[in-house]
């Protein structure tokens, strides 16, 4: 038996000390001792309701407990003895911490339970709890999403059916077989596209036209129109299905999208005008640069790749990394290139002509790179030099770990989001199915008890929670105030972490 042990007070009149009422709790199979003074401290809560009808009729009691003892006057709860005694700490102490390795959604049911409010909870409890509460919503979402990807909007009709039908298709590879063979059939498209380009670039595979300058080899130019003419249809589709044309356009891989293949289009435009429009100068730098603009489409992979897109939401989200890595980077290049060109300045032979062409020595030397094409000759150049390769390293190793750290916990985070939202579309579909047993059986079961299954899902404020000590064999007749009926059946949903009782 854990807790405090009976204290003893003495009285007004300086007479012996007397004994605080006592009552005996037995949470789970674990026996606490607590005291009538200590719980009235607090007289809203379940147990000082207890304590003060201890002397009270057997209906009283069985409404504010599952079990009573007359013989040995102990109360008996079906509850988690290890919240319990984070619970009984308010009585202590006036607040209340969740221990480590109990879930706070389950602890809230806890105190719910006991009728204590969540303001007695401790401030860093609270921001646990609003941070677990936001990953619930966030699963509760996520499966939203995967339910309306798989089965569609029952209520859309005529081309709305269809637009969302082509969207799946083109937007969501989960969602069916075709759709994720479209994917890979993309996917393949982006990097045969990007080796073409690529290779079409070697001079020995480059063939000389009627005017001898050298172009891409006519069969490079055939698979490159089939690139772009997948790409095309693909964003011509996307498009269509899209509900908000205009967010569509203005996203940004629909941007890299359209960039990698306007230039396709603007060239062969420029072409059909004629030679002499490709003759003249400002033309043809223009067609060059729409030709390296292609390279956009190696963006399109981020499209297909749920790394690269946990690595740009891990970027996003270490901007003030960043932004302090640049501002050390500034500061030094500034520091160091001023002081390169002022001890150069008396060589005869200096490369630092003046302190804005320096600044490209001060980069190369504090990023480790040193091309060597801009050296110092002088000694005091020399010391600089060492001293700026220094703080060069320290500026870029300090921001580094803290990004690192981002892109971790974010890939996480997305991987225990989609794990979970997987576990309880999988719960949906078994309850789903018990319903459908329990239907053709003729059997009726209350709803609270057709969770089943030894895994609960509720979904209330906008986010969704667990319980995995869910009885489904036994009935929930709890009213809206949480209180339960005598003599019937009860469910005591407990928030242990421990396996359904099987019998």
């Amino acid at each position: 038996m854990w807790g405090i042990h009976r204290t003893r007070y003495a009285d007004g009149n300086g007479t012996e000390a007397s004994e605080e009422a006592e009552i005996v709790v037995n949470i789970g199979g674990v026996k606490q001792v607590l005291y009538a003074d200590m719980l009235n401290r607090f007289p809203d809560t379940r147990l000082a309701e207890l304590a003060n009808c201890s002397n009270g009729s057997l209906d009283e009691i069985s409404l504010l407990c599952d079990d009573y003892d007359p013989d040995n006057g102990e109360y008996y709860f079906d509850r988690d003895p290890e919240a319990f005694k984070c619970v009984v700490e308010l009585y202590y102490y006036g607040e209340i911490h969740i221990k480590r390795g109990i879930c706070p959604i389950c602890f809230m049911k806890e105190m719910e339970f006991w009728k204590i409010s969540s303001d007695f909870l401790d401030d860093c409890c609270k921001c646990h709890l609003n941070e677990v509460e936001d990953e619930l919503a966030e699963i509760a979402e996520k499966v939203k999403t995967i339910l309306v990807d798989r089965e569609g909007d029952p209520s859309a009709r005529g081309w709305q059916r269809v637009q969302m039908c082509l969207w799946r298709l083109m937007e969501k590879p989960e969602s069916s077989l075709p759709a994720h063979i479209i994917a890979i059939v993309s996917f393949i498209f982006v990097l045969v596209s990007s080796v073409v380009m690529c290779v079409g670039t070697i001079p020995d595979l480059q063939v000389e036209d009627a005017e001898g300058n050298l172009s891409e080899h006519p069969t490079l130019e055939v698979i490159e129109t089939v690139c772009i003419g997948w790409f095309t249809i693909e964003y011509v589709s996307r498009l269509m299905s899209s509900t908000n044309k205009i967010k569509f356009v203005l996203s940004f891989m629909n941007i890299i999208d359209f960039m990698a293949i306007m230039p396709f289009y603007v060239v062969l435009i420029l072409i059909s005008f004629g030679a002499g429009v490709m003759e003249l100068a400002n033309v043809q730098q223009a067609v060059q640069a729409l030709r390296i603009m292609r390279i956009a489409r190696i963006f399109k992979l981020a499209r297909h790749s749920s790394g690269l897109q946990t690595l740009t939401s891990a970027l996003k989200s270490s901007f003030k990394e960043l932004g302090l890595l640049l501002m050390y980077m500034g500061v030094g290049v500034f520091l160091f290139s001023a002081l390169g060109y002022t001890m150069e300045q008396s060589h005869p032979d200096t490369l630092f002509t003046s302190i804005p062409q320096s600044f490209w020595w001060a980069v190369i030397t504090m990023t480790t790179v040193g091309y060597g094409d801009v050296y110092p000759k002088t000694t005091l150049g020399r010391c600089n030099a060492a001293i700026s390769f220094l703080c060069g390293v320290i500026a870029i190793a300090l921001p580094i770990h803290p990004i690192i750290n981002n892109f971790v916990l974010f890939y996480n985070k997305q991987q225990v989001l989609e794990t979970a939202a997987k576990h309880e579309i999988e719960l949906m579909a078994l309850r789903s199915g018990e319903g459908e047993l329990n239907a053709a059986l003729g059997s009726h079961k209350p709803a609270a008890a057709a969770g089943g299954g030894g895994a609960g899902v509720c979904y209330g404020s906008g986010h969704l929670c667990h319980s995995d000590a869910h009885l489904p064999l036994l009935k929930d007749t709890r009213d809206r105030a949480g209180i339960q009926n005598p003599g019937m059946d009860t469910s005591f949903d407990s928030t242990a972490q421990r396996s359904p009782i099987n019998t």
